[in-house]
């Protein structure tokens, strides 16, 4: 009974031995067309990127709330500070105003101090991505 068993997995084992030394590998070379225009669109995006520092830049959050006070919020400070950028980001289930991209600490509470009597809650805060 043994010797059955053995000599069929002996045969087994043979026989998927020979089976794939005889299995090839596609050897097509595959090539890519792809528009010039991609790889410039692709450096500029590289550039980009690297210009962007949101996690070395100080912002200062002016509200925190619903959409529509968010947009007047917006205007409004746009309109008293031009000079300073302005922005609105929507963190579930709440719209912000951040203003500024203050690379120091010292830039933005100076900054801070400006807009603190104008804007009731305003923090100062280093977002990250």
């Amino acid at each position: 009974m043994r010797i059955i068993a053995a000599k069929k997995i002996l045969l087994s084992f043979l026989f998927v031995s020979f089976s794939t030394c005889c299995v090839n590998a596609q050897d097509q070379n595959v090539t890519i067309n792809q528009d010039p225009k991609f790889e410039q669109l692709l450096n500029e995006k590289r550039k980009i990127n690297t210009s962007l520092t949101v996690n070395d830049s100080y912002k200062i959050q002016i509200y925190n709330g619903g959409s529509e006070i968010a947009k007047k919020t917006l205007s409004e400070f746009k309109q008293e500070f031009a000079a300073i950028d302005a922005t609105i980001v929507f963190n579930t289930p709440n719209y912000k105003v951040w203003v500024g991209n203050f690379r120091t600490r010292i830039e933005a509470e100076k900054t801070l101090a400006d807009i603190k009597d104008r804007y009731k809650n305003v923090l100062l805060i280093k977002p990250s991505r």
